[in-house]
């Protein structure tokens, strides 16, 4: 009996010390992803957004995306004119604005309407939002074969999204995601977002060519980059209400 106790609890210690170090492997693979992401000081990019329709038909829109550290960032339209100037504002500590030139005013977004559409793209103010993956979400390795970690993300208790799960495959050459799969409260994918492209620009990783796809609604959202520079001194006053509205 006392042999049988004993067989019992070292399965137990050495399951518990499994489990210990796969959450820890997890978060260094995550912290990695982070790291890889949000490498550069501050970055200044310029895009081509493709919007696709179930039927195959595109619009197409340019845009400067402009990044500090890791939760500071500026995104906005330049073309076409109908388009140009909505912007995007996300700051610390949960805080994000959005401008629309047409009514001339910004306006904060509230935390329960984060996972609406901004402006017409696949992607959502929550998906737009600076914040490192590591801040958001506790990682579980689902599979490490081949030549990509596979990460199951789920939030954190603080965080509120319309995301129950996020699954995303990491590169273990680079630690950038090559894929990250969205999944709602009914655990239903519901997006995908596939980056291509993957390059090391001046001395930092970079996807070149992302595409975000509604399941649901068979839309595409396609961003390329068609230039982008590191490390350029960007100051916090890059990121105000008075810089979204220029």
């Amino acid at each position: 009996m006392k042999k049988l106790n004993l067989t019992v609890l070292v399965s137990a210690l050495l399951l518990l010390a499994g489990f210990n170090a796969n959450a820890q492997d997890a978060g260094q693979i995550l912290k990695g992803m982070d790291d890889v992401m949000y490498a550069p000081k501050d970055q200044d990019s310029k895009i081509k957004i493709v919007l696709i329709d179930k039927n195959e038909r595109e619009k197409i829109r340019e845009a400067t995306v402009l990044q500090k550290g890791t939760d500071m960032r500026l995104f906005k339209f330049t073309a076409p004119a109908a388009q140009a100037g909505v912007a995007f504002l996300s700051l610390p500590n949960d805080v994000m604005y959005i401008y629309m030139p047409a009514f001339g005013k910004e306006r904060r977004i509230a935390s329960h309407v984060k996972n609406q559409k901004f402006a017409g793209t696949d992607f959502s103010y929550d998906d737009m939002e600076a914040k490192p993956y590591s801040d958001k979400y506790t990682p579980k390795i689902l599979n490490t074969e081949g030549d990509a970690y596979v990460l199951e993300l789920t939030p954190n208790p603080d965080i509120k999204t319309d995301y129950s799960k996020l699954i995303a495959t990491i590169n273990k050459s680079n630690y950038y995601p090559a894929k990250i799969e969205y999944y709602d409260k009914t655990s239903r994918k519901v997006k995908e977002l596939v980056n291509k492209q993957i390059e090391e620009v001046d001395g930092y990783w970079v996807s070149k060519y992302m595409t975000m796809t509604d399941l649901k609604k068979n839309h595409k959202t396609k961003m390329i980059t068609t230039s982008v520079t590191y490390d350029n001194g960007f100051t916090d006053d890059e990121f105000t209400v008075r810089k979204l509205k220029q």
